[in-house]
């Protein structure tokens, strides 16, 4: 290995505590996620004074490639919410918001599972970098990613989705491109819920939820035979390895830790997903003219049971449930994430279905001319 791979090597056994690590070695199958992403690109920077995109460990997920991409010079293209994660295929392209977290790389199971003819762009929040302030508004976040996501695709029909407060967030994106003229064919929601209305939940309700979360990690577990409880456990550990930088970041924020100007990688994670959960607790969802298709795990927190909390009142299209073999916090994980992926083309197959009975279905080529 050339210095570059050296010093890269040092960076990804530091970060995801694992060596030794050969230069072809894949950074997802060693554990690495959206969260450490975040902490590997800071270092990444530091060390070679190059802001390359998170978006990059798509293309680059070993050492090998990522070394590459450093001694071809990385060139300043200017930051975008859409991050292409699968962009092959003759299929309508599925954009998917991220969650609190900010960050997409939590779809790249989802994409793949969905196979290579579907078209697939993560939508990432702004302020990931820390070049832009993290917007605090759902309304301004939706308005930035219908931007994006037209300068990609002109005119709709859109394909659009998203996983909790992706969910959400997509929701007033579908409503926001409606509102310029156009069409939105299909809109996904996985464990979405109208958080507006779930109160604040109380100490016991708070107590009670951390008791049904562990019931629920225990049954996605047994549901699974031995070589899915290995890769459920193998998941659940690099979820919670990539949490910890958030709490850190979450906690230091909370004490205001730090100037902003100086804002550590923890910090700025731990602000994003506060600021992702507020805005999506004070979004009030007016009715949407289209059809909503609420992908739900089969048993739900029992705080997320409050009337209005789903979305039939709101769907002037109708909504549709499409109830997975999973429990909550799971359907985007290894092995379950198969299901959410065969569901998903299911209905998008529909979506394509109904669109064409009506207008005829433009294909993935003209989709981006138009």
């Amino acid at each position: 290995m050339d210095e570059t791979a050296q010093r890269l090597t040092g960076i990804w056994q530091d970060i995801l505590n694992v060596a030794p690590i050969g230069p072809d070695q894949n950074y997802f199958d060693l554990g690495g996620d959206s969260s450490l992403a975040v902490h590997l690109f800071a270092q990444i920077e530091n060390v070679f004074h190059v802001k390359l995109p998170l978006a990059t460990l798509f293309d680059a997920p070993t050492i090998r490639e990522l070394a590459g991409i450093l001694h071809r010079g990385a060139t300043e293209s200017g930051w975008s919410p859409v991050v292409p994660i699968q962009t092959a295929g003759s299929r309508p392209p599925f954009f998917c918001i991220h969650g609190a977290g900010g960050v997409v790389l939590i779809y790249r199971d989802l994409a793949r599972q969905l196979g290579e003819d579907q078209p697939f762009y993560g939508i990432q929040a702004q302020g990931l970098d820390g070049s832009a302030p993290v917007l605090t508004e759902v309304e301004k976040m939706a308005s930035l990613y219908a931007g994006a996501i037209q300068r990609l695709q002109p005119h709709g029909p859109y394909f659009l989705g998203g996983y909790c407060a992706g969910g959400t967030i997509a929701y007033e994106v579908a409503q926001q491109l409606q509102a310029r003229g156009e069409e939105v064919a299909f809109l996904a929601l996985f464990d979405t819920s109208n958080w507006c209305k779930i109160p604040l939940p109380s100490l016991w309700a708070r107590a009670h939820h951390a008791v049904q979360r562990l019931g629920f990690h225990a049954a996605n577990f047994a549901f699974l035979d031995f070589a899915g409880r290995r890769k459920f456990l193998w998941e659940k550990v690099k979820l919670l390895r990539n949490r910890l930088p958030v709490w850190r970041g979450i906690l230091l924020s909370k004490l205001d830790v730090g100037s902003r100007t100086t804002v550590s990688a923890s910090r700025r994670l731990g602000e994003i997903w506060q600021t992702n959960d507020q805005a999506c607790l004070n979004y009030v969802p007016k009715p949407y003219r289209g059809i909503v298709t609420d992908f739900r795990p089969k048993k739900q927190y029992r705080m997320y049971n409050y009337p209005g909390a789903k979305w039939d009142e709101l769907a002037r299209g109708g909504q549709e449930v499409v109830v997975l073999p999973v429990y909550p916090a799971g359907m985007l994980v290894e092995p379950f994430v198969k299901h959410l992926a065969a569901a998903l083309r299911n209905s998008i197959d529909a979506a394509i279905r109904r669109y064409e009975a009506r207008d005829g279905f433009p294909s993935a080529a003209v989709l981006g001319q138009r």
